[in-house]
């Protein structure tokens, strides 16, 4: 059996296919959203991986997870990986480093909205449900631009024995910006996807100047482009780590 055991949801043609692959097989010029791990675990406290950002690279350039041990917050775009980390620091990731949980795309927009209007986070979720075609496909999105306020938070490094993540984030920093320039980057998930990922928009966010971001809790927009990118493949590479191995999916407290 090889390392990795992987599943691929077809979503426009409704096909399932499962079994023991490796990645080597994705095209990523598929429109497809490469993922490792799933959300779930990494609630639970599943905060060591067995892929390396080398080997993520691979299957896309712009995405959203985290590093080893929950070391802070990770964004990728234009092909270069970020750490977010506990003092908001924007640091470039080696290849070396080990993700538990990460979600990318080679990112090529099919659609793209310039704006001006002033859009607090949940109008800025309307804003693009109202132009996206449907909401059972996943997208990648990238918002470049003026914002009047954001607001981040990242994590510090975890130790064993691990707290669930809803305990680690009691004790998050958190970091606001004003009149600052710069990418959030994320996804719009369907509904059905809520299992492995967070259904609906997860994004996280970098300066212009590459020097800060994380996680994004909230924002104002002032002068933005929303790039959509429509993806038509979900694809999960599944750990092979032993707390993965172990962990309970179908806790109750997480649903």
């Amino acid at each position: 059996m090889n390392r990795i055991t992987t599943f691929t949801l077809l979503l426009l043609s409704f096909f399932i296919f499962t079994g023991c692959h490796t990645t080597d097989s994705l095209d990523p010029s598929d429109d497809t959203i490469f993922q490792y791990s799933v959300l779930s675990s990494l609630l639970q406290g599943v905060y060591d991986g067995d892929m390396n950002f080398g080997e993520l690279s691979d299957h896309g350039d712009t995405g959203l997870g985290t590093l080893q041990h929950l070391d802070g917050e990770m964004i990728a775009l234009d092909g270069v990986f970020y750490q977010i980390n506990s003092d908001g620091d924007a640091l470039v990731i080696p290849d070396s480093e080990m993700t538990p949980f990460a979600v990318v795309t080679e990112f090529s927009p099919d659609i793209t909205i310039s704006t001006q209007e002033v859009l607090e986070l949940g109008e800025l979720y309307t804003y693009i449900d109202e132009r996206i075609p449907s909401e059972n496909l996943p997208y990648c999105i990238r918002i470049s631009g003026t914002f009047s306020y954001v607001k981040t938070r990242s994590v510090p490094e975890q130790q064993r024995p691990y707290p669930v993540l809803l305990e680690v984030l009691k004790e998050q920093p958190i970091f606001e910006f004003e009149q600052i320039t710069g990418d959030i980057i994320g996804f719009r998930l369907p509904d059905y996807m809520g299992e492995a990922n967070a259904a609906g928009y997860h994004f996280h966010f970098i300066t212009e100047d590459r020097s800060a971001g994380g996680h994004l809790l909230a924002c104002t927009t002032d002068d933005i482009m929303i790039q959509i990118d429509i993806s038509d493949q979900w694809y999960v590479s599944i750990p092979e780590d032993e707390d993965f191995l172990e962990f309970k999916a179908n806790d109750d407290q997480y649903r």
